[in-house]
């Protein structure tokens, strides 16, 4: 057991970029000590902030809130001074770390902007006492079980940029594939193939925002079962090429 300044000296060299390889040798701590420490995320207190008006580039926060309601979570810093917005991104999709940062810088100009490398997956990390201000669907537990609304002013600005939504949403939860299947063509089997996009979150609340903003775009869609959404028709697909693609 390690006492609660042991805790805040081992996080503070973290926080200044070493690795948990060095803080771990510097301090004598176990690396999963470090981590787990790192990773926990205490029940946030609606703790009244200065209200920090509007974000920046409406656009970029758009995006961002997808990728928020899809990877997101916002976590009190140790000090309880302010907070930290984490958004995990996949190494397979470098582009989507840089895209998740640009955004980010945008929403808040100037603000910090971090990545801490995880097992397979980088954490975009960015500290303001702002954030949940920004992003007030933040609350204890997980996503799926709570209520998720947008808030009236976010609503507007969804509307206003609802293709930055839909990507967003589909860089954090969903996917671009192509299917195939065989055909016999006078006496031939040939091969078609054709590409559809996926959305999948356990949440019925994110689920209703995605499909209910595909519905203003005219977007196509069916769900498979309660958590998957799925977008095959030739001209949805295409709007979705247009606007969206494939995560890089």
């Amino acid at each position: 057991m390690y006492d609660m300044g042991t805790r805040k000296r081992a996080l503070v060299l973290v926080d200044q970029g070493r690795s948990l390889n060095s803080v771990s040798k510097q301090t004598g701590i176990s690396r999963a000590a470090i981590r787990s420490w790192q990773e926990r995320i205490e029940p946030l207190p609606r703790m009244a902030t200065p209200d920090p008006g509007p974000p920046a580039d409406e656009r970029a926060y758009a995006y961002l809130l997808g990728l928020y309601l899809g990877d997101g979570c916002i976590s009190p810093h140790m000090r309880g001074t302010g907070y930290y917005l984490r958004v995990a991104c996949a190494d397979v999709w470098p582009g989507l770390l840089q895209l998740c940062r640009e955004a980010i810088t945008k929403v808040r100009p100037g603000i910090g902007v971090r990545i801490l490398q995880k097992q397979g997956y980088g954490m975009v990390t960015s500290y303001s006492r702002h954030w949940p201000s920004l992003f007030p669907q933040h609350g204890p537990g997980k996503k799926h079980e709570r209520t998720i609304a947008l808030e009236p002013w976010q609503q507007k600005i969804v509307d206003v940029h609802p293709w930055e939504f839909i990507r967003g949403l589909i860089h954090s939860d969903g996917c671009r594939i192509t299917n195939w299947t065989t055909r016999v063509v006078a006496g031939e089997k040939k091969r078609y193939e054709y590409p559809r996009y996926f959305f999948t979150n356990l949440s019925a609340d994110i689920t209703r925002l995605y499909t209910d903003t595909l519905n203003k775009v005219g977007v196509d869609w069916k769900q498979s079962n309660s958590h998957n959404i799925s977008v095959a028709r030739r001209a949805s697909v295409a709007l979705m090429d247009t606007h969206v693609g494939p995560k890089y």
